[in-house]
């Protein structure tokens, strides 16, 4: 084959490639929000930060996004932002729900306009007709490991030994078993100096039950102060713990923290109750911690959580992201399967029904899976739904935004 020939072979195919392109090649179609909605699930967590709120955005291409977090009175202004817009500039969306108000929103309006933001990736997924994954870049692993709260483990029965359920919990699939520093009836005295001495015990329970190459993580729940955190460490390190969480109160992280690290050996999670990238840059850049727990929608939706997995994993840390509702799970399945650092994936619904998704999670054999499925790749049921907010009017009361020249936002 001549040079000529070859040329005009080349030619043809690539142009025969672009007619068989998918949609995701082709000029995204436009489209408008039309109507923002919100709905309780049946058995609603009563966590307020860690609301599973069911959000959903349609749009005028009868595409809807749906969501989880916030509650009314954090979700009512933020999407009140979005009517009228055109769903496909997430960004954009998110810097104006951030930056319209006076006051930055805290991480109780971060949450719903996470809830938000999960709702427009959604649409963004079903519009490319990809998972959400794909859209991101693609998975960097065949599955999400896990560890399990709350969920049902076949075999573990009330009253058990902690060996016993650890054993149980690696036995059904699951990379670690979770554990609360000697935990206690909830409105009950707890003595923290009798308490460190029972957490080896408990301990030295869990390394049997995982076996010498298992894995055990234990949350210390912010339960001790700095100098008992630091004995319980130093006690169970021995023991090879996967990770100690939140050893100190999370007020004082960023003072208490840095001094844990110099005194311990031991691996460092913390971040369930932070909001965006902003709460705990320094401790990731500084090597502070070795796992984020910064999760979905807390910080702002895939949108923020993206940037945090950047910073992550600039500075080679983990992320270990902290559960809250089933949708959020799908979500964080989608946007932190695509990262390449370590991950462990927080679960609790195994064995538990969810009427209002019936289709959600990919779970099995304690790990989570990712999908083909559009979108987020969940389903809803309405019927299981009550309604509690709907918003179809722009908002602009107590609102003033600030351009660039241009035409990127600014704070006024």
């Amino acid at each position: 084959m001549n040079r000529r020939t070859f040329l005009k072979s080349a030619a043809g195919a690539a142009a025969m490639a672009l007619a068989k392109a998918p949609l995701a090649s082709a000029a995204l179609p436009k489209m408008k929000i039309t109507r923002v909605k919100a709905y309780a699930p049946q058995h609603p967590n009563p966590l307020f930060n860690q609301a599973d709120t069911v959000v959903t955005i349609e749009t005028d291409a009868g595409i809807t996004g749906i969501g989880e977090g916030g509650f009314t009175d954090t979700l009512k202004q933020c999407a009140g932002r979005l009517i009228g817009k055109d769903p496909q500039y997430i960004e954009r969306l998110w810097q104006d729900m951030s930056r319209s108000f006076f006051y930055p929103p805290g991480r109780e309006k971060e949450d719903a306009l996470g809830a938000l933001d999960l709702a427009l990736w959604d649409i963004k997924g079903k519009v490319l007709k990809l998972p959400v994954h794909e859209v991101l870049g693609g998975m960097t692993r065949n599955y999400c490991e896990c560890y399990n709260t709350g969920g049902k483990i076949p075999g573990v029965e009330p009253g058990m030994s902690i060996r016993e359920r650890a054993k149980l919990t690696i036995e059904a699939g699951y990379r670690a078993f979770r554990m609360g520093a000697a935990d206690t009836p909830a409105n009950t005295t707890y003595n923290t100096r009798q308490k460190v001495n029972q957490l080896y015990e408990d301990c030295q329970q869990a390394r049997e039950g995982v076996g010498k190459n298992g894995d055990f993580c234990i949350d210390f729940h912010q339960r001790f102060d700095l100098i008992d955190a630091v004995r319980g460490a130093n006690l169970i390190e021995p023991l090879a713990p996967f990770f100690v969480e939140d050893p100190v109160r999370a007020e004082a992280f960023e003072e208490d923290l840095p001094q844990f690290r110099r005194m311990v050996k031991v691996p460092i999670a913390a971040g369930e109750e932070w909001g965006n990238r902003w709460d705990f840059n320094r401790l990731v850049e500084n090597h502070v911690i070795d796992f984020v727990r910064a999760t979905l929608p807390n910080v702002g939706g895939i949108t923020e959580m993206m940037k945090i997995a950047a910073i992550c994993e600039t500075h080679f840390v983990g992320m270990v992201p902290h559960f809250t509702g089933p949708i959020a799970e799908a979500a964080l399945v989608n946007s932190l399967g695509t990262y390449s650092g370590p991950l462990l994936m927080e679960y609790g619904f195994q064995g538990k029904e969810i009427p209002h998704l019936p289709v959600c999670m990919d779970f099995k054999d304690g790990k989570l899976y990712p999908n083909d499925r559009p979108g987020l790749g969940v389903e809803l049921d309405y019927k299981y739904l009550t309604p509690l907010l709907e918003v179809t009017t722009y908002d602009t009361n107590r609102a003033q935004t600030y351009f660039r020249p241009d035409g990127s936002i600014t704070n006024w």
